[in-house]
């Protein structure tokens, strides 16, 4: 998240986060004297079940297992928040992101839809070709209905940023059609849908995305021109988009979605504090948790910065808006292992510092779900949604002493939080003497965007992979010599991974995957200097395919759901949350979801008929995630065999590369047809009321049976 070319671009400085004030919060909930919520605005939500608001919380790299086995993890230290999820429903523990991470967790999590969908197929930036080969990059962070955003100026591909796919079995044509927006699911019920930090429904930079909502010649585009750091705050990182005739949205602007399912038009937003502020707030500048006049570090009142969007900042936006007409709020929370206070980079797991601003989460969240409580917001008419967007690995030495816990008096000190820096371009001309210029996502998982866009099989391709797959480097953490492509996929393998989207300018020519501690970056075209070292700032590695990078958690309380307490067993992703929040609501997308409705974890009374849990509805929703999702069994297997086929060959004979690649292709094509299949009877079931024939799931069960089997054969033949 705090990458070059990631929403740290866009974002301000930090505020200064209130570390371990429980006191403190504690005063505010009880003194502060909220406003009663306001249910409507001037509209009516309609929804089902009995839920009257929707609270979903999306948080930076928060885990629920623990980095080191002798200290509590993340959601441990916050029992005020998970006492509240396993009390009152359940955390899914088995839980995954999609690959890369970050940007296409966030909008996947948002919309249901995995990346090759959405066009947002990589991470936080990406790279794409113009018409004669040549590499630009973009930005994955930016408004909904925003241009590419290339920070280098303008654009050479005129399609959104988030380019539409709506159907991935058809070849990708660059139509340029806009990505449904999640919201207007909510807007078109009567629902005004607020935005506190959401990936991408909220202006992200003030560079494309004001000219895009506010008009290039707009008052709004002069600000940015005379003072942007009052821009930013005014402009960026909050929405509330309105349904029609709201009271909240009566000063807005209109909310223009071009190619929404069934239409857009009456509907008005506010974008920005500047506009949200009077609306929701009209005393004065909203506050935090703790009481404090949310600004940004010039103490401009506003929107704080992403990297500030600490629990108190961030719910004491979600609960002004929650209180004041905005029933459904979605909130991003910032990860709790950066310094925020100090700005010294990242904690290491039993810091002192790291342990003190897991406190002040913790007492944070006490604090929000007292008030909320005390607003007649709670599990009895509100579905809380909360989770995380990926996993992360620390890489450093070994902690001092060795035995600590992150307790008082036993706090965990390290001589070395780095990644291991690889420079990639240093590592192949010193080694093998080729400089092919390439772009590259510098990332656990670089992809690759080589200069003149060749095709998968030539010699330029396939040289270099067979090159980079051959790449080991010393870790200086461990002494080890690791590989620094663990796995390899070309367009074949990056197309069964959800890589390839509808814009085919943004196709790398093939990303690799390291290992835990490994972040692949460019350099200078020699080993001059050592092309393995560790930094400082970073220690926090996420993108690879590892247990802790990919397995995440997400937890759901409310109406309709189980009280489970912790389920380690369902295998659910990303894409799942989107379906299981509105069958819970009593809405559907008007658009086909790529995820499935969590029945495992719902109550029978919550759900259709239809879609009540049997063992053969079950295990059909079972297998569908597992030919589907990014860390299932047949991405798994495929991706082995991808490796295989990239490393095989010379430059006269590539035989087995070709027989795995065309082999990989008839599995892609079947997995495709059998998923949509699979996909269209849970979705009519849960949506449709269309009853699952037990003849019909056991033919769809045993297709998809057939292809985990016959993928899992490539991988070991």
């Amino acid at each position: 998240m705090r990458r070059p070319g990631t929403r740290s671009v866009a974002a301000t400085a930090a505020t200064v986060l209130v570390v371990g004030v429980v006191a403190a919060f504690g005063a505010q909930a009880a003194g502060a004297n909220p406003v009663a919520a306001d249910h409507h605005g001037g509209n009516t939500c309609q929804l089902g079940n009995g839920i009257d608001h929707v609270v979903q919380i999306q948080f930076d790299n928060v885990h629920f297992t623990r980095d080191n086995p002798n200290i509590a993890s993340d959601l441990e230290q916050m029992p005020n928040l998970s006492r509240f999820l396993e009390d009152n429903g359940t955390i899914l523990s088995n839980d995954h992101d999609v690959l890369v991470h970050t940007a296409t967790n966030f909008v996947s999590a948002q919309t249901g839809l995995y990346e090759d969908r959405t066009s947002i197929t990589q991470s936080n930036s990406f790279d794409y070709y113009d018409a004669n080969g040549g590499t630009h990059p973009g930005v994955s962070f930016a408004y909904w209905t925003a241009p590419l955003f290339d920070p280098s100026g303008p654009a050479q591909d005129t399609n959104f940023n988030l380019d539409y796919s709506a159907d991935r079995n058809a070849n990708p044509t660059g139509d340029n059609a806009n990505v449904p927006a999640p919201w207007a699911t909510y807007t078109k019920a009567g629902c005004n849908v607020g935005e506190v930090g959401m990936a991408n429904t909220v202006l992200e930079n003030i560079a494309v995305d004001i000219p895009t909502v506010f008009g290039a010649n707009s008052p709004e585009a002069a600000e940015v021109a005379a003072n942007p750091t009052k821009a930013t705050a005014d402009f960026e990182g909050l929405s509330v988009h309105c349904a029609q005739g709201s009271s909240v949205c009566a000063t807005g602007r209109p909310d223009l979605l071009p190619d929404q399912p069934g239409g857009y038009t009456g509907f008005k937003g506010l974008f920005g504090a500047a506009e949200i502020q009077p609306a929701i707030h009209p005393s004065g500048p909203i506050t935090s948790l703790s009481g404090a006049t949310i600004t940004d570090a010039s103490g401009n009142p506003g929107f704080p910065g992403f990297d500030s969007l600490t629990p108190d900042n961030s719910l004491g936006l979600a609960a002004n808006m929650l209180e004041h007409g905005v029933p459904v709020v979605n909130a991003y929370v910032s990860d709790a292992h950066t310094d925020h206070v100090g700005g010294t980079g990242d904690f290491g797991p039993g810091e002192a510092g790291y342990e003190q601003q897991l406190s002040a989460y913790d007492s944070a969240f006490g604090a929000f779900l007292q008030r909320m409580s005390h607003d007649g917001i709670t599990t009895h008419n509100t579905l809380f949604v909360v989770t995380t967007d990926e996993g992360d690995h620390f890489s450093g030495s070994a902690p001092t002493p060795a035995n600590c816990s992150g307790a008082p008096g036993n706090f965990c000190t390290y001589a070395t939080k780095s990644e291991v820096n690889v420079n990639l371009t240093g590592l192949l001309a010193s080694q093998f003497g080729d400089t092919t210029k390439f772009a590259i996502h510098s990332d656990p998982a670089p992809a690759l965007w080589v200069a003149g866009n060749p095709s998968r099989t030539s010699a330029t391709a396939r040289t270099l992979e067979r090159e980079v797959g051959a790449l080991s480097v010393v870790n200086p953490l461990s002494g080890a010599t690791d590989k620094v492509a663990n796995l390899l996929a070309d367009p074949v393998e990056e197309k069964i991974l959800h890589f390839v989207g509808p814009d085919p300018a943004r196709t790398p020519t093939f990303t690799a995957f390291s290992g835990e501690d490994e972040f692949v970056t460019s350099g200078p075209a020699n080993c001059n200097q050592p092309c393995a070292f560790t930094s400082s700032g970073f220690a926090w590695n996420h993108g690879t395919i590892t247990a802790d990078q990919t397995t995440i958690w997400l937890g759901l309380a409310g109406p309709g759901v189980r009280n489970l307490g912790v389920d380690r067993t369902t295998f659910a992703d990303q894409t799942d949350v989107r379906p299981t929040e509105l069958a819970l609501v009593g809405l559907r997308d008007q658009y086909q979801v790529d995820g499935r409705v969590l029945i495992e974890d719902l109550k029978p009374s919550a759900l259709p008929s239809t879609l009540r849990s049997t063992p053969q509805i079950v295990r059909l929703g079972q297998l569908y995630k597992q030919i589907m999702a990014c860390e299932g069994s047949f991405a798994l297997d495929t991706l082995a065999a991808s490796t295989r086929a990239l490393n095989s060959g010379t430059s006269t004979d590539d035989s087995t590369y070709a027989s795995i690649e065309n082999q990989l292709t008839s599995l892609d094509n079947r997995r495709d047809q059998v998923a949509a299949r699979i996909g269209a009877a849970l979705l009519g079931a849960a949506f449709d009321h269309r009853r699952i024939s037990p003849g019909t799931a056991a033919a769809l069960s045993a297709e998809a049976s057939a292809l985990l089997a016959a993928a899992h054969h490539l991988a070991s033949s």
